[in-house]
């Protein structure tokens, strides 16, 4: 499949709604995601799409040199396909422009697939918030990668996405 990175629109949501519901106990409604959507500044939001499906999509909240994920998900059907760690490094270089240096998460404590994706990228637990999912009651993990803009953190980035490119250049699962 040859992916397509591009920002969000609150158009977009008749087909990132759908993947929100089925992935995540604790779903968005539209009211969060237009007013997320709305805000010109201190958010990205990122959509990869296959032809004219949409395959997942991310969030960040800026705040001076540091960004915090608020959210990613991966259609059902592309799972396990690479397409969280394409908006992962899709998100991180375009951070990057933007100045960020640190990145921040939270992930369920019982996601160990999650965990282990984050990981991948630099992450490290520093922390947990107790019962953070109000319906669940579950645990949060809090994660963060330091010094995104370092040598050594741009080597590793470009090590992940050559796994994740062709030698056209584009992104091919």
């Amino acid at each position: 499949m040859d992916l397509r990175i591009e920002k969000l629109k609150r158009r977009d949501l008749r087909y990132l709604l759908p993947i929100e519901n089925k992935v995540f106990p604790e779903p968005w409604t539209v009211g969060v995601f237009n007013s997320e959507l709305a805000l010109r500044h201190g958010r990205l939001y990122r959509g990869a799409w296959d032809g004219e499906h949409l395959a997942g999509y991310i969030g960040f909240l800026m705040v001076d040199d540091e960004a915090h994920m608020t959210t990613i998900a991966t259609a059902p059907d592309y799972q396990r396909a690479g397409v969280a760690s394409t908006l992962i490094i899709d998100g991180i270089r375009t951070l990057l422009i933007m100045g960020v240096k640190h990145l921040s998460l939270e992930v369920a404590a019982h996601n160990e697939p999650a965990q282990a994706l984050y990981r991948r990228f630099g992450f490290a637990p520093v922390g947990v918030r107790k019962h953070y999912y109000p319906v669940t009651g579950e645990d949060a993990l809090v994660m963060w990668a330091y010094d995104i803009d370092s040598a050594e953190y741009q080597r590793r980035l470009e090590d992940l996405g050559l796994e994740h490119r062709s030698d056209d250049g584009n992104v091919h699962r």
